[in-house]
């Protein structure tokens, strides 16, 4: 009973998130045909997701421990379904920029209120395996972005799909806070100048500033190429028709599904041999990084493959959080964790904005598409700035523990 009431209805929050996430990808060439947008007007409305959830992510520790995750996350979905209402709606590229920056803030919730739920509601020993499968959900999400909304193109247009994703945020806000029973916390929220005080001392710690560039970097550019960017270099670049690009679209998602479930587990096996978790991480995050400078270099080989693999050590970063989290006090891994998101999502808004606008150099091309080398020169200055964090990370002091 516990798993239908608490687990189902932050899953199906969490589902939707990472859905509206990663729709533009399908749907980019229907928004720049209707509305004329130019490269950096699609990479800028689409990242203004991740610009809100950026800046909710510090205040949004506190206002969990105030108000609790049933409460928070219900209101803040539906500024979610708003969000899509108003981009179903737009006629202007300000207009879906309003829209995207709604559903970013509305979203924003939806996995760290989940996290504190299920710490909430289920025992120790449980909590691994139950977040692992709301990580596995939001892959799910990200897998129906692909075909299936390529699919809901033939009977509607992508208006429709977001009046549709409305309809179903609301419906999750409901359920939420109808169906999860409400539950205080054990322990009282900590004033909030000494909360404010674990923040400065995570940002100013050494340990942090170890792994923080690297993880930043590599899930900044897998956040934003994934989301956005990876629909039309399958297009541009690889020449494929648009159930094609779905199709790759769909591999990814289920590639990344994979990765959630088995970098973990690799993690833990490794760990048994002597292998530290942080070394894990580092080699997941380096595999991404020569699979993307494959993508930079133009590779049209197997692309499946290295699509394939792109999703798979896509989310090698994730492990950062499990390290750095382990790195600090239990009382200070929540604003850890915090922290490292406002860093990785204010990276990908700019990634994502920034590729756009890179590729808006080169000329479009009779057809509507982007110039091949346009996507060069944006996924190699992203490469460059990984390569750079990665040596930053082997040359700084070793003060990392785990």
């Amino acid at each position: 009973m516990t798993l239908l009431r608490v687990f189902v209805p932050f899953a199906l929050g969490y589902f939707l998130s990472y859905l509206l996430r990663v729709v533009n990808a399908v749907i980019a060439p229907d928004l720049v045909g209707d509305l004329g947008l130019t490269a950096a007007d699609l990479g800028l409305l689409t990242s203004a997701y991740f610009l809100t959830f950026a800046a909710v992510q510090l205040p949004l520790g506190i206002v969990l421990d105030r108000f609790g995750p049933r409460r928070t996350e219900a209101a803040l979905l539906t500024f979610a379904a708003l969000g899509a209402f108003v981009f179903a709606a737009a006629e202007t590229p300000a207009g879906l920029i309003l829209g995207r920056a709604l559903i970013g803030l509305g979203v924003s919730a939806c996995l760290m209120a989940a996290f504190k739920a299920f710490v909430m509601w289920f025992p120790g020993p449980r909590i691994p395996l139950v977040n692992g499968c709301q990580m596995a959900v939001g892959g799910l999400g990200a897998l129906t972005g692909t075909v299936p909304v390529e699919a809901a193109l033939q009977v509607t247009d992508w208006r429709g799909v977001f009046v549709f994703l409305g309809a179903l945020t609301l419906a999750a806000a409901a359920a939420i806070f109808v169906v999860v029973p409400e539950r205080k916390s054990d322990y009282p929220p900590a004033p909030l100048r000494d909360q404010m005080g674990g923040v400065v001392k995570v940002f100013t710690s050494p340990v942090f500033w170890r792994i923080a560039p690297l993880t930043v970097a590599a899930q900044a550019a897998f956040l934003a190429i994934q989301s956005l960017w990876s629909g039309p270099w399958l297009r541009d670049v690889a020449g494929l028709g648009r159930a094609d690009v779905a199709n790759h679209l769909l591999l990814i998602a289920m590639a990344m599904i994979a990765g959630f479930l088995l970098m973990g587990l690799i993690a833990e096996r490794l760990g048994r041999l002597g292998i530290k978790p942080i070394a894990v991480a580092v080699g997941g995050m380096g595999a991404f990084i020569v699979l993307q400078a494959a993508l930079a270099f133009g590779w049209t080989e197997s692309v499946a493959v290295v699509w394939g693999l792109f999703g798979f050590f896509g989310p090698a970063g994730i492990l950062s959080y499990a390290v750095l989290s382990q790195s600090f006090p239990p009382e200070l891994a929540g604003r850890v964790i915090t922290g490292l998101n406002v860093l990785v999502f204010s990276a990908a808004f700019l990634v994502q904005w920034g590729i756009g606008a890179v590729i808006d150099l080169w000329p479009v091309s009779e057809s509507g598409g982007y110039a091949p080398m346009a996507y060069q020169a944006a996924f190699g200055v992203i490469l460059a700035v990984e390569v750079a964090t990665l040596i930053w990370f082997a040359v700084f002091p070793r003060v990392l523990r785990g």
